[in-house]
C-alpha cells in the first residue's frame, strides 16, 4: 500500500498560519504606539500588561485574539487595514484555581461601541456562568454601550433592548448569584461600562486615575452641571454613595485587592469557600481584651484593633471601608475556615443603622449566604438613626429591608456581643430562625431603649413632683442600671453566656470548626442582586 509523502513545511497550510500570526501580531499592537504612550502617560498599563500582572504567570488563554475590524483590497483577498476589537479576554489562573477574565482595550477608540464586538462582552459572562469559575472585568471606557459616532456609521440610531439588543447586563445580574465576580474601574468609566462595574460582588476604583459616572462631565454640562471628572465621579463621590467598594492607589494594588477577595471565596455557590493557612494558634489570648471596653459608656473604642486581636492574625480584608460606617465589614479566618465579619463601629453614630450602612449589611450578609460564609458578628449597635437626616433617608425602609436579610439568612451566626444591643436593629444582631451560639462580654449593655433620655421620659411625673427633680432623676438611673446588668439577664438565660473577653478567640474558633460542616453549596433560595 503506498503511503502519503510528509508534507513539506513550505506547503499544507503554512500560508494560512503566516497569516494568522500576523493577525495576532498586529493585534497585540492595539491602538498603536502613539496611543499606548498616551496610556502610559496617564498613568495607566495596557489591557494587556494589566492580564499579565493579575494572572499567575504564562496561564493566560486568550479567546478572540484576532476579532476586529478588518479592510481588505478591492480583490478581497489581502487584508490593508485591521482595528482589533476593543476588548481582550479569556482564561487564566488565580493562585492556581482558573478564571475568566475580561478587559477594555482604551487605546481602541477609547473604548467605544464603534470598535466592539458583542460577543466578546458577552462570552465571558455565559463562560464563567456556565464553567462556574470566578469572573474578573477590567473596565476602562463605555464598555461597548455606544457612541455617537455609532449613528453615523450604522446608519440608525440603537433602540436599547428588544431581541438580539440586549446589553448583557440580565447577564451580570444572574452570575451574581452564581459565581465570584469583581469588577475594576482602571480609568474613566461611564454608561454601561458603569453599569457592569457596579453589577459584581466587589469593586474597586484606582484614586487619581478612575471615575465612575452614568454620563460624563460633557454630557452633564449641557444640561447645565459643569463638573470635572473628579468632582462628578471621582473615588470620593462614589466610595461615599456606595457606587463602588473600596479605591486604591495603584493598578497594582487593585490587582492585589482581586487576588485577596477571591481566595476566601469558593470558585461558584456549588462549592465551598476553601480552608486557608492555619498558622495562628486557636487558644490564643490578647490580655489587653480585657480592658478593651471603657466602663464610661460615653467613650468610644476601636472594633477593628478586637476584630484583628480574634481572628487569624493579618487574615482581616475588610470591604467598603467608606460607606456605611457605622458598620465594619469583611473577611477574615479562623483557626483557616474563612467567615464574614460584621461589627458595630462605635466611632461613627454608636454604631446605629442609618439607611447607608443598612444598605451596606444587606448587601453583605447577600454576599456571604450567596458564597456560604459562615458570620461572625461582633455586636454594638444603638438600634436605628433616629434624627431629621435618618427619616429623610428612608432609614426606616433600608434598615428594615437589613433585618429581613438577616433573617433569611441560613448560614450559621455567632454574634459575641461588646457592648450595646437595643430596638429593632439590636434585636437582629443573630437570625430568629437559628438556635443562638451567642456570647456577651460583662460590658454588655442593653434593652429596648436606651435609658439615656427615656428615664425622663418614663418617669416625668415622679420626677416632676420630687423636692430635688434632679437627684431623683439620679435616683432612678442608678436603680434602672444595676437591674439592666447583664448578669441579671443571664440569670433568666436571656443571654446564653457570658465570657472573659480574652475567651473570644478560642471560642470562635471552636465555632468556626462546628460550623464548617453545615455549610451547604448550591444556590441560595434567593439571588444576590447588584
Amino acid at each position: 500500500m503506498d503511503h502519503p509523502l510528509p508534507t513539506s513545511p513550505t506547503t499544507g497550510w503554512q500560508p494560512e498560519l503566516d497569516e494568522l500570526a500576523e493577525r495576532k501580531r498586529i493585534a497585540q499592537e492595539m491602538g498603536g504606539a502613539e496611543r499606548i504612550a498616551r496610556q502610559h502617560a496617564g498613568g495607566r498599563l495596557t489591557v494587556r500588561e494589566r492580564i499579565d500582572q493579575l494572572l499567575d504567570p504564562a496561564s493566560f488563554l486568550e479567546i478572540g485574539s484576532i476579532a476586529g475590524k478588518a479592510k481588505y483590497d478591492e480583490t478581497q483577498r489581502k487584508m490593508v487595514d485591521f482595528m482589533p476589537a476593543n476588548g481582550v479576554f479569556g482564561r487564566g489562573n488565580i493562585d492556581g484555581r482558573p478564571v475568566v477574565i475580561f478587559g477594555d482595550d482604551f487605546t481602541v477608540r477609547g473604548g467605544s461601541a464603534d470598535a466592539s464586538i458583542k460577543g466578546k462582552y458577552q462570552m465571558p459572562e455565559h463562560m464563567a456562568g456556565e464553567y462556574r469559575i470566578p469572573l474578573i472585568r477590567m473596565i476602562e471606557g463605555s464598555g461597548g454601550g455606544g457612541s455617537v459616532k455609532t449613528i453615523e456609521t450604522t446608519g440608525h440610531a440603537n433602540l436599547p433592548g428588544g431581541i438580539g439588543q440586549s446589553s448583557g447586563l440580565w447577564l451580570c445580574a444572574q452570575n451574581m448569584g452564581k459565581v465570584p465576580v469583581v469588577a475594576l474601574g482602571l480609568g474613566s468609566v461611564a454608561g454601561l461600562g458603569a453599569a457592569r462595574l457596579a453589577a459584581s460582588h466587589y469593586s474597586i476604583m484606582v484614586r487619581e486615575t478612575s471615575a465612575v459616572f452614568v454620563a460624563g462631565p460633557p454630557v452633564v454640562e449641557r444640561l447645565g452641571e459643569k463638573r470635572t471628572k473628579m468632582e462628578l465621579g471621582g473615588p470620593e463621590v462614589q466610595i461615599r454613595a456606595g457606587t463602588i467598594d473600596d479605591a486604591v492607589e495603584s493598578e497594582q494594588e487593585a490587582f492585589e485587592r482581586t487576588r485577596r477577595f477571591l481566595s476566601y471565596l469558593p470558585s461558584s455557590v456549588w462549592e465551598l469557600p476553601p480552608r486557608g493557612p492555619r498558622s495562628d494558634d486557636p487558644e490564643r489570648r490578647e490580655d489587653w481584651l480585657i480592658s478593651a471596653i471603657p466602663k464610661d459608656k460615653r467613650k468610644a473604642y476601636s472594633m477593628r484593633k478586637i476584630i484583628e486581636a480574634v481572628m487569624d492574625k493579618g487574615s482581616f480584608f475588610e470591604m467598603s471601608k467608606g460607606f456605611g460606617r457605622n458598620i465594619i465589614t469583611g473577611f477574615a479566618r479562623l483557626d483557616g475556615w474563612p467567615v464574614a465579619v460584621l461589627a458595630g463601629d462605635p466611632l461613627y453614630g454608636g454604631g446605629a443603622w442609618g439607611a447607608a450602612a443598612s444598605r451596606k449589611i444587606t448587601r453583605f450578609v447577600d454576599l456571604a449566604q450567596t458564597f456560604h460564609l459562615p458570620m461572625v458578628h461582633l455586636v454594638d449597635c444603638f438600634g436605628f438613626a433616629v434624627g431629621l437626616e435618618a427619616e429623610s433617608t428612608g432609614t426606616m425602609r433600608h434598615a428594615v429591608t437589613a433585618v429581613s436579610a438577616i433573617h433569611q439568612s441560613t448560614i450559621p451566626w455567632c454574634p459575641v456581643i461588646i457592648r450595646n444591643v437595643f430596638g429593632v436593629g439590636g434585636g437582629a444582631h443573630v437570625p430568629h430562625t437559628q438556635t443562638p451560639i451567642r456570647y456577651s462580654w460583662p460590658s454588655g449593655n442593653w434593652g429596648s431603649l436606651p435609658l439615656e433620655g427615656g428615664v425622663e421620659a418614663a418617669y416625668r411625673a415622679e420626677i416632676a413632683a420630687a423636692d430635688d427633680p434632679a437627684a431623683k432623676l439620679t435616683e432612678i438611673e442608678e436603680r434602672l442600671q444595676m437591674m439592666r446588668s447583664p448578669f441579671r439577664s443571664a440569670e433568666a438565660f436571656l443571654i446564653e453566656e457570658i465570657i472573659d473577653p480574652r475567651d473570644t478567640r478560642p471560642l470562635l474558633c471552636e465555632w468556626a470548626n462546628l460550623a464548617a460542616p453545615l455549610r451547604t453549596p448550591g444556590q441560595s433560595f434567593f439571588t444576590m442582586r447588584p
